[in-house]
């Protein structure tokens, strides 16, 4: 709430710390994958998405519109795949960034069916799977929760749409990874050779959440089976146990090969230190991947200026001065040492078929 309320306080002082004479910048040419992309939309034109009541009402609200850089009567006027094709535009303009993974969201599911007003965002498999199938750019994240009666079939259906990941927001969809009851579900993930990217951690984006199920050590269950893994956000807020999750996460690395973390997010304001500190750790390099968190890659939110005692103020100028978010995220990233490996092995568990 207080990173919120700190970003609107912000825009409302007229963008102060972005740079007023943006320099030329030479911007290298990779192929990078981002395997870590949001979308939402209002149900418009047949999309069948929705923000509930609770989460248009409150502050955060005005403020997601913005980061998505879209307005309510743009998405009526053109519908939520506006949204979707604002990104793609956006990837194709990247000199860093060739393709994206869009992530569904899946929904609260009680006695295996949607319950719409307990779910705070709802973005369905076959909206992001025909949206993206129109551009090269995109890649289809599914999102099924296990609670649903039918969450095999599920499963199936997206890998054959061409999913190339299962996305889940345990604390916001009510899903428990260490329940025993998902054994088949975890099972079907590895014959359908899908990764699982869940969110890792405290979760203060939404109105509500269930932070118990953010505990990286509910994690164990579907890595002990084997399905490769990859906790976002490396687990950098909140405490379990008296114990911050990151730390509980880094134990963890060393037991299982198939657990991945992403560095999405590491760059926003409220999460400062915690790409040092992993940067630091060499022992996890190798199982580190890359994503953004796309679309709170805006400022205030993220500023290079904000990372002055690892960033020279010179090389923190010249990357506020780059256009792209993409190109501009890892930008920041690499200067903080982020090594190219860590980029580039973002596409080595997505099937390729």
């Amino acid at each position: 709430m207080l990173c919120v309320v700190f970003t609107t306080l912000l825009i409302v002082a007229g963008w102060s710390f972005m740079p007023r004479d943006p320099a030329i910048v030479d911007v290298r040419s990779t192929d990078y994958i981002d395997l870590h992309v949001h979308i939402a939309g209002l149900g418009n034109k047949g999309s069948g998405a929705f923000i509930n009541e609770g989460m248009r009402s409150s502050v955060r609200y005005p403020v997601y519109l913005h980061a998505f850089g879209v307005t309510e009567e743009a998405l009526e006027t053109h519908g939520d795949v506006f949204l979707i094709d604002k990104i793609a535009a956006s990837i194709a303009a990247s000199k860093r960034v060739s393709k994206a993974v869009i992530l569904a969201m899946d929904g609260v599911i009680e006695d295996g069916r949607l319950v719409e007003d307990k779910t705070q965002i709802f973005v369905p498999n076959t909206f992001v799977a025909d949206a993206t199938a129109r551009h090269d750019e995109l890649l289809f994240g599914a999102s099924v929760n296990p609670n649903r009666t039918d969450a095999i079939e599920r499963l199936r259906d997206a890998r054959r749409r061409g999913a190339v990941l299962v996305k889940w927001l345990p604390n916001i969809m009510h899903i428990d990874p260490a329940d025993r009851a998902f054994i088949p579900f975890y099972e079907e993930l590895i014959r359908l050779d899908l990764p699982l990217l869940t969110h890792a951690g405290q979760e203060r984006s939404f109105e509500t959440a269930i932070d118990a199920y953010g505990d990286p050590e509910r994690l164990r269950l579907p890595l002990s089976l084997g399905v490769k893994v990859i906790a976002a956000h490396i687990a950098s807020t909140g405490v379990t146990d008296g114990i911050g999750n990151f730390e509980r996460l880094l134990a963890m690395f060393e037991q299982y090969p198939n657990l991945r973390a992403d560095i999405s997010s590491l760059t926003q304001v409220n999460k400062l230190g915690f790409l040092h500190r992993a940067m630091q750790r060499e022992d996890i390099i190798d199982q580190l991947v890359f994503g953004t968190d796309w679309p709170l890659q805006f400022f205030p939110l993220v500023s290079p200026y904000y990372h002055a005692n690892h960033i020279d103020i010179s090389r923190a100028r010249a990357i506020a001065a780059i256009d792209n978010a993409w190109d501009r995220d890892i930008a920041i990233k690499e200067a903080y040492g982020v090594p190219e490996a860590v980029f580039r092995r973002g596409g080595e568990w997505l099937p390729n078929d």
